[in-house]
């Protein structure tokens, strides 16, 4: 068996990881709140950013703690169209979540449906990813930790759209999202707890991209992606802040009184 390093950084990448979840959780939120205060083609088009933000974030965090990984005795490499189906999927399993809370006539049936889809979304986002591992030797899995990881991610994912539905306030959403940040990183590493890499020592040249040609690139990209629809947001008006602006408009102007 490889010696398995989760942490080949120290704190650096736990730390950021955790940050960048927490970010596309709190971005997410933030675009669901907006999506449920409006109507038509606009609710429409912030829950395609929240599910992108949310999406975005989670495979952001995975990757980034990726890149602490490390296993004695071998190299580790991604295989590049692996690693962008797990984006793809994680950012569409997130979608079909938010949509379903979003155009939901029954909100309970909603939000069980949403975070049992997404949360099995987020697990499987996270095992495809390792399975675009390569390296010299054998990674397998112990049953009951994948089993208690995917629970985690289905109550992680369920919570997230509980908050969605009831939270309203910036602040509330925030730690909201702080909250959702933990839960996310706690199923990534609780998922790691379950890898066991048989080692085959080898000269043959692994197949694939190693984290610093791809996955670092790829993961500052989205990260940037994220501050910008951040600030996108955060300067965009509420509804509350739109109709106030319109009633402004609206209040008769007083008429100059008669000389």
């Amino acid at each position: 068996m490889g010696h398995l390093d989760h942490a080949a950084y120290g704190w650096l990448t736990p730390v950021l990881s955790y940050v960048m979840a927490s970010i596309g959780a709190a971005l997410g939120l933030r675009c669901t709140v907006r999506a449920l205060a409006a109507t038509g083609p606009s609710r429409r088009n912030w829950l395609l950013t929240a599910a992108s933000a949310i999406g975005t974030g989670i495979w952001t965090m995975h990757f980034v703690a990726m890149l602490g990984f490390e296993v004695t005795g071998t190299e580790i490499h991604y295989n590049v169209p692996l690693t962008i189906l797990s984006l793809l999927v994680a950012v569409l399993v997130v979608g079909a979540g938010v949509f379903a809370v979003g155009y939901g006539k029954d909100r309970g049936r909603s939000l069980v449906l949403g975070g049992l889809t997404t949360g099995l979304g987020v697990a499987s986002m996270h095992y495809l990813g390792m399975a675009a591992l390569r390296l010299h030797g054998h990674i397998s899995y112990k049953p009951l930790t994948v089993g208690l990881s995917v629970a985690i991610a289905v109550i992680a994912a369920t919570a997230a759209l509980w908050a969605a539905l009831n939270i309203k306030s910036p602040l509330a959403v925030a730690g909201a999202s702080l909250v959702m940040g933990a839960a996310v990183s706690s199923m990534h590493y609780t998922g790691m707890m379950a890898v066991r890499v048989a080692v085959s020592p080898s000269d043959t040249a692994l197949p694939g991209a190693t984290a610093m040609q791809f996955i670092f690139p790829l993961a500052v990209g989205l990260g940037s992606y994220l501050f910008i629809t951040a600030a996108f947001v955060a300067l965009s008006p509420t509804a509350d802040e739109r109709a106030a602006s319109a009633s402004a408009q609206h209040v008769p102007q007083p008429v100059p009184a008669a000389r």
